[in-house]
């Protein structure tokens, strides 16, 4: 059976091969009517037609191929960012090769010597960023750089896709107070980049004139987290009454460390995470945690990514947050009778 082509399915819709490149190429609107798109599609789809890709790569010295550089994969938050990425690629034609650090989280090794002739451009969490340097994604000299989670005035990126995490972390403390606590810890992550540093001082602004933060550091991992909050719940001094982590897992591990010291959560103890993990839910109390959109990250990043490769420039406001409250979460325990 001879494989249809671009001819046959313009013939079919009624329309030139032109249209049928442009429909079928995701690059129609405002110059194709939603009807002669529809015909196109539908053309395309009785034929059971399939562009040529690699023909049509060569014909426009395009790989349409993009790389999404993350730090683990281990994490779901970054499995949901790639599945975000890869639903709007495949909706023009794209392909998105992930490549997760080797380390779990900091730098990443080049994932091919050959990635600038490979690529069309890079998607790279600010996490993972290390990465962009050994594959020539500076947003100049080298590929078109869209970086996930990072400073927004940082130059070396073409575009910027950033969560509102400042109005999460404000969320976060502003719930605390609202219950009465006015001893709060800061588990943060011991990773040096722009997201843990805004949550950092988020907090510090909101909850500094209001009650007493203290901060402690861990890897983000729940046995490193429930290390570091043994040893800042048992150090000298009022003990909190409430742990604001970084993430989720750190927050899991909080919890374990409450337990280990017969504190109850969150009677004795109040924790919050970030990023809204299926963790989140598993564990018990269930989690409040500042609930972030990963897959609307990833569509944003690959959506940003396809603008800078057509010329557009890339303008969108922070993607929205919100704090999920749930039962971790309660009013300080009464001071203790002298």
């Amino acid at each position: 059976m001879t494989r249809p082509t671009s001819r046959d399915v313009a013939s079919a819709a009624g329309v030139s091969q032109a249209t049928v490149s442009l429909v079928l190429g995701g690059k129609w609107r405002g110059r194709v009517s939603e009807r002669t798109a529809a015909l196109v599609r539908e053309a395309a789809d009785t034929l059971g037609y399939r562009p040529n890709l690699a023909a049509r790569n060569l014909r426009l010295g395009s790989t349409r191929t993009a790389l999404l550089v993350v730090p683990a994969l281990t994490n779901e938050f970054f499995a949901r960012v790639y599945t975000g990425a890869a639903r709007i690629a495949s909706d023009h034609g794209f392909g998105v090769v992930l490549y997760p650090s080797p380390d779990g989280t900091g730098p990443a090794r080049d994932p091919f010597p050959s990635a600038r002739a490979a690529l069309d451009g890079v998607i790279a969490s600010s996490m993972a960023a290390a990465a962009l340097d050994a594959i020539g994604g500076n947003g100049g000299n080298g590929l078109p750089l869209v970086m996930l989670d990072s400073d927004p005035t940082a130059g070396r990126a073409a575009a910027h896709v950033n969560l509102a995490m400042a109005d999460g972390m404000r969320q976060a403390a502003e719930h605390l107070l609202g219950l009465g606590h006015r001893r709060i810890l800061h588990l943060a992550a011991d990773v040096d980049t722009w997201t843990f540093r805004i949550r950092a001082e988020t907090l510090a602004a909101v909850l500094g004139p209001h009650a007493e933060l203290r901060t402690a550091r861990a890897a983000l991992t729940a046995t490193d987290a429930r290390t570091a909050t043994e040893a800042a719940l048992t150090a000298p001094g009022p003990r909190p009454t409430a742990i604001v982590c970084d993430d989720d897992i750190l927050a899991a591990g909080a919890c374990k460390a409450a337990r280990r010291l017969a504190l109850r959560v969150p009677e004795d103890l109040s924790v919050t995470g970030v990023d809204d993990l299926a963790l989140a839910t598993a564990v018990e109390p269930e989690l409040t945690t500042v609930h972030l959109p990963a897959e609307r990250v990833g569509e944003q990043g690959m959506a940003a990514l396809l603008a800078v490769l057509d010329g557009t420039p890339w303008t969108a406001p922070d993607i929205p947050v919100e704090l999920v409250v749930r039962a971790s979460t309660a009013p300080p325990p009464p001071p203790a009778r002298p």
